[in-house]
């Protein structure tokens, strides 16, 4: 199993944790407004990816694809990241995190597991435990920047958690879909939020953050894209 180092961040105190994970998986179309989920879709439909025969969706990826780096390599021009939520399941305790599912557009038309496994899961290090955040969980705001083709920082995404399934929704639901109905190991990718432009944007950087406006916390995270071209003739 692939061992991960995360650090969790509870009442100021910081303490590392070795998290054993033993599955990957990640969810889409997990809004739980419907409307929003049909714009996402459309967005995606743009693209050229077909649209899916029902929602929410799982794809399982490769355990050891999941990154804390700040820059990631990629092949082609076409991907993008989107703004989630992550949570880690363990035996005794649920921890939430923000990352990003970076994708490959042009391969996510071909097929979409296969474009969850050519570009890493990003993900911060920082982590907090459901339970302490699981009151104000809808407050939450969720967001994500890139750079414009002008080379300005700009807002990219943002909604509360309120439009998303539920931690408990969410897990239930992956946890049908897996075969031996164990959550133990398991790390879940939320899903996304819909754009606030209308095409997805593929400049070389991303950054995602989730904000709790109870205390004034957020968890980051911030990774640069470098497209492989480096090879010539």
């Amino acid at each position: 199993m692939n061992t991960l180092k995360i650090v969790l961040d509870s009442d100021g105190r910081k303490e590392e944790i070795l998290f054993q994970i033993r599955r990957m998986v990640n969810a889409g179309y997990t809004g739980r407004n419907r409307e929003a989920v049909r714009q996402h879709i459309e967005e995606l439909r743009k693209e050229g990816v077909p649209a899916p025969e029902s929602t929410p969706t799982a794809y399982e990826v490769i355990s050891k694809l999941i990154y804390f780096d700040p820059e990631i390599e990629v092949i082609g021009n076409r991907s993008s990241g989107e703004a989630e939520f992550v949570l880690l399941c363990s035996d005794h305790e649920v921890y939430v995190g923000v990352g990003s599912d970076h994708t490959d557009r042009e391969l996510e038309s071909v097929s979409i597991i296969k474009s969850k496994q050519i570009c890493p899961n990003v993900m911060t290090p920082y982590v907090w435990r459901l339970n302490d955040v699981r009151k104000g969980w809808d407050e939450m705001i969720l967001r994500s920047w890139v750079v414009s083709d002008k080379g300005e920082k700009v807002l990219y995404q943002e909604a509360p958690l309120s439009v998303m399934m539920t931690p408990e929704d969410l897990m239930s639901f992956v946890k049908n879909k897996m075969e031996d109905k164990r959550l133990e190991g398991v790390v879940i990718y939320s899903g996304t939020i819909p754009l606030l432009g209308e095409k997805p944007n593929y400049n070389n950087y991303f950054e995602a953050e989730l904000f709790n406006p109870d205390n004034g916390k957020k968890l980051n995270c911030a990774y640069n894209i470098q497209v492989l071209d480096f090879l010539v003739g």
